[in-house]
């Protein structure tokens, strides 16, 4: 055997042994693809919406963990809670866990009406299982309905609700009787609920991966009387709305709607611990889980262990002492103005729209022209699906600020920085746009400036 990696190892390797570490144990393709743009850098401190790297460069994070970093990196009241339980027992089944009662009542405290029984897991993917599982137990329905350019996870039955081929097609045949409909279009939604068969409508407030789509307004909460008439529960999806991201503790408040189930994750650990949890009320709790016989019906071993439910208290704590959703919405009125700015400048800028520090920029799609004609519509095509991560990748090499593309839609850039950004960070990140589109308005001219960042990257790493 050779020598195994210790932690103080681990810390010691620079940036080529580690990416060549990772290429050879990890994900090859997923390395080789950061590496062209740049992106595999090396980072080695964080702390709220910064970052710095080997070379001590500094970064603003505009991404936020995809909306996991509420708090922003290592939030000190976070690790200060994690550290007053270290050394309980972590795991141990056979108990009743204190920090997952505590976390769960204030959960019931802070979340929208009669939500009063909570789950507890370790990601967004596994609260989407749950609360699929749930809904069928509670209503004895098989079937689910979900909107077109959705994303609830990839495991097999948060794929099968998911709203984008690409990532289907591979794991075919998923979960039967998932059927899609139009996001924020509610004729469709009654049509597939007519028979009073569907087990639940899972929604997300706003789209993120779909590109940061808001519905229109009144959409959430007719569907919600949708699901009401025919019997169908209705789970909202706020792993990535939840916290405070869109001006509101939870964006299902904009439209006062109680959800039956709730799906929670990403900033529940204040950035530090993986956890998620499903809520819901007494009552479908009941009528899945009711029981001593029925108790165990779903279970995870790692769900609700003492360090990620401690961090779960303390950073719920966190945002209602700091009133965090309040400075979202205050931040991101500001944002998008500016945004909206920048747009009137530069006919590449086809949209943004968001709410709070949840936004999105989408970028109009070059059609037509001789250079499209020359390459076969090549140019149409890259820029499709390549445009949102060319200007990240400006972003981020140039200007020192971290963001990506949507998965759904790569031709939408997300802005989600942690909720505590400061307003000259905000100005900053408006500079940085103003400044890339002045000089590389075109996707052309965008794809030649990446272009030598690859071919530089290619040569330095030689």
């Amino acid at each position: 055997m050779s020598k195994l990696y210790t932690v103080d190892d681990a810390l010691q390797l620079n940036r080529k042994e580690i990416h060549e570490l990772y290429k050879e144990h990890v994900n090859p393709s997923l390395a080789g693809m950061l590496s062209l743009l740049n992106f595999d850098k090396h980072f080695v401190k964080a702390k709220g919406t910064k970052v710095w790297d080997s070379e001590d460069k500094e970064y603003l994070d505009f991404l936020g963990g995809y909306g996991a970093l509420n708090l922003g990196h290592n939030n000190d009241q976070v690790i200060e809670g994690i550290k007053k339980v270290i050394g309980l027992p972590n795991l141990l089944q056979a108990s009743i866990s204190t920090m997952a009662a505590v976390l769960a009542a204030n959960l019931a405290e802070i979340t929208p009406g009669n939500l009063n029984k909570s789950f507890f897991c370790n990601s967004g993917a596994e609260a989407v299982e749950g609360a699929l599982k749930l809904a069928r137990a509670a209503t004895q329905r098989t079937k689910f309905v979900y909107c077109q350019g959705a994303f609830h996870g990839k495991s097999f039955g948060a794929l099968s609700v998911t709203g984008r081929e690409k990532y289907q097609k591979p794991f075919k045949p998923l979960l039967a009787d998932c059927i899609a409909v139009p996001y924020g279009e509610l004729a469709p939604l009654e049509q597939e609920l007519k028979n009073s068969d569907v087990a639940a409508f899972i929604v997300e407030p706003i789209q993120g991966e779909g590109g940061i789509i808001v519905p229109p307004h009144g959409y959430l909460k007719k569907a919600k009387e949708l699901c009401e008439k025919y019997g169908t529960l209705m789970i909202v999806d706020e792993i990535q709305t939840g916290f405070g991201r869109t001006g509101k503790m939870f964006a299902s408040e904009y439209e006062e709607i109680v959800p039956d189930i709730l799906c929670l994750a990403k900033s529940l650990g204040g950035g530090l611990m993986p956890i998620g949890a499903f809520m819901t009320n007494d009552k479908i709790w009941d009528q899945a889980y009711g029981g001593m016989d029925r108790a165990l019906l779903h279970t995870s071993t790692f769900g609700g262990n003492a360090l990620a439910t401690a961090a779960g208290i303390a950073a719920v704590n966190e945002y209602i002492n700091r009133n965090i959703a309040e400075e979202a919405a205050q931040k991101g009125a500001y944002l998008l103005q500016k945004l909206a700015d920048f747009k009137e400048k530069y006919p590449m800028v086809k949209e943004v729209r968001g709410r709070g520090l949840m936004i999105g920029i989408e970028f109009e799609k070059p059609t037509g022209g001789i250079l499209d004609k020359l390459t076969g519509g090549a140019v149409t095509k890259l820029s499709t699906e390549y445009l949102g991560s060319l200007v990240a990748g400006e972003l981020m090499n140039n200007y020192g600020i971290i963001t990506a593309y949507t998965l759904n839609n790569p031709n939408v850039i997300r802005l989600e920085p942690p909720l505590i950004v400061s307003y000259d960070e905000l100005d900053k990140l408006v500079e940085a746009l103003e400044d890339i589109f002045a000089k590389r308005n075109g996707f052309m001219s965008m794809a030649l400036a990446s272009g030598k960042t690859v071919i530089n990257t290619l040569f330095n790493k030689r």
